[in-house]
């Protein structure tokens, strides 16, 4: 039974909605964030990435960034920037893109839910990667970057929150400069119970993307429960901000690859050395693939059709069956030497809402061979989840990505 609970938001005043939503810091590097920060002064990126107040001397890293970060939050609340919210509430949230909608609930949910397996988990964490938001959280003690979790969808869940978007008229409505839209509305005081029941009623809930994000956020709640041993379980930083999406309203697209040689081999005995476990085929343009089990490849100016031979699709292990398991045991590490491909600097991950064309430039710049992906599933996620396994590094992106500074929790 999943504990998915309303919370007194920190959020946007409605006129500066559309400037301070900024994608989540992990998608920018320092150089990306700073222009970004400069052209929109009040991107929440200024909070998020606080190292671009100041000149590239000073470490990400270093006391004085995370100071400045709780600086700008506690500002521009003074300010009237950003609000607080008085009652607690859920939050539907909106996104919009290219015609496609997907409409999750925003909510806060259980440490004790992450920690005992009720919301599941597909990827390893970084502990280097978790130390910069744990000493961001601690310090602004708020979260602002919410995690994206997935449920498997519920019709009455569904319905309610379609009759809130059809009665109410949303909170924000804008449209970002990337061309999504985002729209919000905060649940009346008559839904939120409902909403809670249904809820309950759910027993397994997923994290799609943020696995850092909700890492950091556990452990921030650990740490403050040791500062606080008298805690009961209601306090805030028992709970982390979640966006909570059905499964069938999500999109996962392809994460290609693309390696920088051919580990020694001419192209001949490359494509021999592939043929061992893929049918190749010259294609007569770029191609994505089309089911599972293809894999399209760029090599030398020209597209390849990889398609599994039949013995590799038979395989029912739900991470050994994954098209990206299947394209880094039988080919990227006995043919190309990639053993382990989140250390390899010879392989390099492009995420598919940069297409084909990515993939073309790269090996004409900087690469030899790129692969396009079949996406992985929200299915075969939930398989490798339900498991208690682990998805190899890099199997999912999803689009559009939720937006940081809507929502703030304060814990």
């Amino acid at each position: 039974m999943a504990v998915i609970r309303p919370f007194c938001a920190v959020r946007p005043a409605v006129e500066y909605a559309d400037k301070v939503a900024a994608l989540p810091y992990d998608v920018y590097n320092r150089a990306e964030a700073k222009k970004e920060v400069e052209r929109e002064p009040l991107s929440f990126l200024a909070i998020d990435r606080a190292e671009t107040q100041f000149e590239d001397s000073v470490s990400v890293y270093a006391p004085e960034v995370y100071a400045k970060a709780k600086e700008l939050f506690e500002e521009r609340i003074s300010q009237g920037i950003f609000v607080e919210d008085k009652q607690s509430a859920y939050y539907i949230y909106q996104l919009e893109m290219n015609g496609r909608t997907q409409t999750g609930i925003a909510a806060c949910a259980s440490v004790d839910d992450y920690l005992d397996g009720t919301i599941k988990k597909h990827e390893n964490t970084r502990e280097e990667k978790e130390q910069d938001r744990i000493r961001h959280v601690d310090t602004l003690s708020a979260q602002t970057g919410p995690i994206f979790l997935a449920y498997r969808s519920q019709a009455t869940i569904n319905q309610l929150v379609s009759e809130i978007m059809e009665t109410q008229e949303p909170l924000y409505d804008f449209t970002a400069a990337d061309g999504i839209a985002h729209r919000m509305w905060k649940v009346t005081e008559e839904a939120v119970t409902t909403l809670q029941e249904a809820f309950a009623g759910i027993q397994e809930i997923y994290i799609a993307d943020g696995h850092h994000r909700a890492a950091s956020a556990v452990k921030v709640g650990l740490k403050r429960r040791k500062e606080h041993p008298d805690y009961d379980g209601t306090e805030e930083f028992n709970y982390f901000l979640s966006v909570l999406f059905p499964d069938d309203q999500l999109m996962i697209m392809d994460y290609n690859r693309c390696v920088k040689d051919l580990h020694g081999l001419t192209k001949e005995a490359f494509l021999k050395a592939v043929e061992e476990c893929f049918d190749v085929t010259v294609l007569d343009g770029a191609k994505h693939p089309q089911v599972k089990g293809q894999i399209t490849m760029y090599l030398e100016n020209r597209w390849y059709l990889l398609q599994a031979k039949q013995e590799l699709l038979a395989i029912t292990d739900p991470v050994a069956a994954l098209d990206v398991s299947l394209l880094q045991e039988y080919l990227l590490k006995p043919v190309l030497g990639i053993e382990d491909p989140r250390t390899d600097e010879r392989i390099d991950f492009i995420g598919g809402i940069r297409g084909l064309e990515e993939l073309e430039r790269r090996v004409k710049t900087d690469m030899t061979v790129a692969f396009a992906m079949y996406p992985t599933s929200i299915g075969e996620l939930f398989a490798v989840a339900d498991a208690g396994l682990l998805m190899p590094p890099k199997s999912t992106w999803f689009e559009p990505k939720l937006r940081s500074g809507l929502l703030m929790h304060r814990i």
